[in-house]
């Protein structure tokens, strides 16, 4: 089977990684994206994650904690660069070659972000996972995600979540509610549909890269995404 997509940008919450916990990480979870990961891999598929920090650390009101934003958003980064090591010993523990690079300087126990050092990991099979968000404050990794889906030149940016798609209304709150197999960019902004946040949102729009927001947690949902089937929602 040929994939449909060469090089992904894969971006995934750090709630995804609870499971059926309260905080924290599941190994059923990890499990579970090490194997759907790993099945795109064995196509030629090259793939790059974007995890999130909000299973250990979100950034907190500076009002209720004293901790200013700037503090607390770099505590959230250095809670993506564990979830990202989390997800590297579960793929390798499945076998399948990986690089953490953080745009954090830690040495000991990940490379330095390098946009070349990344595609040519990419080139030669590993799944390289970007830590750190974009190593600045007030950007969320959503906005990492796409920022790196860019520089890596990915042919789209597949958002893994717990819903299948994108809603005209919360699904959860609207039994209404209808799912878009398709929409535009456009459409996103003039219905206010929160897709990533805008920052994220309009990055993908200015470099026309589309995005897949899809259901992550159900098996063999990213190998459908990868062989060109009608899963989740195409934002383009």
């Amino acid at each position: 089977m040929l994939p449909k997509y060469n090089r992904i940008l894969l971006k995934l919450s750090g709630e995804s990684l609870m499971g059926d916990r309260n905080y924290g990480i599941s190994p059923e979870m990890l499990d579970l994206y090490a194997r759907e990961i790993k099945t795109i891999t064995e196509l030629g598929v090259q793939v790059a994650v974007v995890i999130g920090g909000g299973n250990i650390y979100r950034g907190m009101n500076e009002a209720e904690t004293g901790i200013e934003r700037a503090q607390g958003d770099y505590m959230g980064m250095l809670a993506t660069v564990i979830n990202g090591m989390a997800l590297q010993a579960a793929l390798e523990r499945a076998g399948v070659n990986t690089r953490l690079q953080s745009a954090i300087k830690m040495e000991q126990i990940a490379e330095p972000y390098i946009r070349r050092r990344a595609i040519r990991h990419l080139e030669k099979g590993r799944v390289v996972i970007f830590g750190a968000g974009t190593g600045n404050p007030y950007f969320t990794t959503d906005t990492a995600g796409s920022l790196r889906a860019i520089e890596i030149n990915a042919d789209v940016i597949l958002k893994g979540t717990r819903v299948d798609g994108i809603y005209s209304a919360d699904p959860e709150k609207d039994p209404t509610a209808t799912r878009f197999q398709t929409i535009s960019f456009n459409e996103c902004i003039s219905m206010g549909l929160k897709v990533m946040d805008m920052t994220a949102f309009t990055l993908c729009q200015e470099n026309n890269l589309p995005i897949i927001v899809f259901d992550m947690n159900t098996q063999g949902n990213l190998l459908s995404v990868i062989s060109g089937k009608t899963v989740g929602t195409l934002v383009s």
